[in-house]
């Protein structure tokens, strides 16, 4: 009998997204998982009409709600995907993994995928952003979810690691870039939270991660932070866009490689620098001034 997979899937109000991701999942995934967060729009009817199950958790944040998805459903497949609603499987990865199930090396515990990235309707190929190898598939047990505010990776169990160089996981989100801006806006607001926590604490899990996803955490970590914080952004950018090509993927990669590694990159830094002086006018720390917004434990505050 070949492996068994489960595909899990979190979702809110994904109802433009969430049939392509399941269709795709046709021929490999024998079991559909959504954890929903109360949607308000059709996303959990399209769902359970098309013959996947349907868990509702209110959302507590990325990370704790996928960790809630592995702890809560009952997997029990030989295998987990990982695969968020606007994503989908193309007709060479889906063979692939097809192919893999049915025949696994038995000493692997976990695959990357090959992640392609379509923004404002053409596929991103350049900037040192294609392919993107992540860990979404693994031996189910063996993974857990990094429980981090931004960046999170599932970790493995004493990873063994391979890739599938077939096909890619295609990620094509459908809503207006207005929409995209304020998803990004968010973003920044957690990652300006989340460098002054690592600040704070001084530690980093990079060491518990393998692969593309480790080497992005050190130099994230290690040299993007310690460099200016004025020019960090525009680095980036002249890294992505000229280094790396961006130019090639035209006017829709270039407006996506000035948003995401230069305007993203910038409002992280404008948040530090407001906190900073929010902080400084209360004459706080900014993670204490954190705390005592309720952004961070008090518990967290009193030990430290």
């Amino acid at each position: 009998m070949p492996d068994m997979l489960t595909a899990l899937i979190l979702t809110f109000n994904e109802e433009q997204h969430i049939e392509r991701c399941i269709r795709s999942l046709a021929g490999v995934a024998d079991r559909i998982c959504i954890v929903d967060s109360y949607s308000s729009d059709r996303t959990v009817e399209i769902a359970i009409g098309l013959g996947a199950e349907v868990f509702q958790n209110s959302w507590p944040g990325h990370a704790a709600q996928f960790q809630w998805g592995l702890d809560t459903v009952g997997i029990s497949s030989d295998w987990t995907l990982r695969i968020d609603a606007d994503e989908y499987l193309d007709a060479k990865l889906r063979k692939a993994m097809q192919e893999w199930i049915s025949n696994p090396e038995p000493d692997i515990n976990g695959l990357y995928l090959r992640r392609q990235i379509v923004f404002l309707g053409r596929p991103i190929r350049h900037g040192f952003f294609y392919p993107a190898h992540i860990l979404r598939l693994w031996r189910s047990g063996d993974g857990r979810m990094e429980q981090r505010r931004m960046d999170e990776h599932v970790v493995l169990r004493s990873p063994k690691i391979k890739t599938l160089q077939e096909g890619d996981l295609v990620d094509h989100n459908l809503n207006d870039l207005t929409w995209w801006i304020a998803k990004h806006n968010g973003y920044a607001t957690q990652e300006a939270f989340a460098r002054i926590e690592a600040r704070h604490s001084q530690n980093s899990s990079t060491h518990i991660l393998s692969g593309q996803a480790a080497r992005k955490r050190f130099l994230k970590e290690k040299i993007y932070a310690r460099l200016p914080s004025a020019l960090r952004a525009s680095f980036y950018f002249f890294y992505r866009y000229f280094l790396g090509l961006g130019f090639l993927d035209g006017k829709s990669g270039f407006f996506f490689h000035f948003l995401q590694a230069y305007w993203y990159r910038m409002l992280v830094e404008a948040k530090l620098y407001e906190l900073q002086m929010r902080a400084d006018s209360a004459n706080l720390s900014p993670y204490e001034l954190l705390c005592r917004e309720g952004v961070f434990p008090q518990s967290t505050q009193s030990e430290a």
